[in-house]
């Protein structure tokens, strides 16, 4: 959500976290900022460069000043990066069709592997040098690194491929650039899938060997516990409602209006909203491991946040809850509210299309 700016951070996307950093959160996240232009899913998306050191210096100056932490999600889309925004043909584990980008995606080489691990370690120390007190590493919801860890999107037979060991070489290799590249200035953690969501893609099991192999690397602080493929299962993250008429007329271009018009029902799969929806398999990783861990994943009620903390997660983070009450930490705090009023009808995902993420709710278009 960086407003028409050429992937710059915008005065409307500060006074945006400003929210939350005012609400009571102890930690807003800057979301998605690709590390090059190539890695973009929308043409405004904020990409890692020079230029965006200011804005990046005047988020994190906002959000201290109310009292918050400031943390940045890179990433790259890889395989669903759509060449009509970056220019360029999508990069992949493997040579595959994205219906994304609607292009084939080209496989990586070694010289790729190089510039992609550059390109996070650069990124990082820009992000520690604008003054972030955390870089979230993302390897889920099927962007690049979640593409090598899942089986079907990493066809490959190479080192790079094969075996869980193999899929997760490059993920590994990534979260050591950017733990080196921090120099111990920020917290860094992965942003790590348990679950594709579909038959075929990653597994818990898989996931739970990739969080040991990141523990015994020692690249990251913690694991923020997430899941689904945002080409193949988009709201298995979500849950609740699937809005498919307003996906389908905000939609980009009048053939993906069409196609989701015509075969949304059939690619958009419905999964019913349950609190803490990632709790049983969360629950699986942060016992097999001694990070400290993040759940995620339907948490609205303060009675859910204080039980996961008691039963061992460190840390608890929220969404669509905090998009309909800004100040809902704060609420929770002085005995107010304990719970959000979030319903959920997954209408602000929609919103994504038109402007950036709004609760449609709380600004009274519905």
């Amino acid at each position: 959500m960086s407003g028409t700016s050429p992937g710059l951070v915008t005065d409307r996307l500060i006074a945006w976290h400003r929210e939350f950093a005012a609400g009571g959160v102890g930690t807003t996240t800057l979301a998605y900022c690709a590390v090059s232009a190539a890695g973009r899913t929308y043409p405004h998306q904020i990409w890692m460069r020079p230029e965006a050191l200011p804005g990046l210096r005047r988020f994190t100056d906002a959000i201290h000043a109310d009292g918050a932490h400031a943390a940045i999600q890179l990433g790259h889309a890889g395989w669903f990066a759509p060449p009509k925004v970056t220019g360029v043909p999508p990069l992949g584990p493997s040579r595959q069709f994205s219906p994304h980008a609607q292009a084939f995606s080209r496989a990586m080489t070694d010289a790729d592997f190089d510039a992609l691990t550059a390109q996070f370690a650069d990124a990082a120390r820009l992000a520690v040098e604008a003054g972030f007190d955390a870089l979230e590493v993302h390897l889920g919801h099927g962007y690049l690194l979640s593409q090598f860890l899942s089986p079907w999107n990493n066809r490959r037979t190479d080192a790079w491929g094969g075996t869980i060991e193999g899929r997760a070489r490059f993920p590994r290799r990534v979260c050591r650039a950017v733990r080196e590249a921090a120099g111990g200035r920020a917290a860094v953690w992965a942003k790590l899938n348990m679950d594709d969501g579909f038959r075929g893609g990653l597994v818990v099991e898989d996931a739970i060997a990739v969080a040991r192999m990141l523990e015994a690397d020692g690249s990251v602080d913690a694991l923020q516990l997430t899941g689904g493929h945002t080409t193949r299962t988009p709201l298995y993250l979500m849950r609740g409602a699937s809005p498919l008429a307003e996906m389908a007329r905000h939609q980009r271009g009048s053939v993906r209006r069409w196609m989701m018009a015509l075969f949304g029902r059939l690619v958009v799969r419905r999964y019913p909203f349950e609190e803490a929806f990632f709790l049983p398999l969360a629950r699986r990783v942060r016992t097999a491991v001694g990070l400290p861990c993040m759940l995620l994943g339907g948490v609205t009620r303060r009675a859910t946040m204080e039980a996961a903390i008691d039963e061992g997660f460190a840390f608890v983070a929220v969404g669509r809850a905090l998009i309909r009450r800004p100040d809902l930490v704060a609420r929770m705090a002085d005995g107010t509210l304990d719970a959000s009023p979030c319903v959920p009808c997954n209408r602000c995902v929609v919103t994504m299309e038109q402007g950036g993420v709004r609760c449609v709710m709380r600004d009274g278009t519905t």
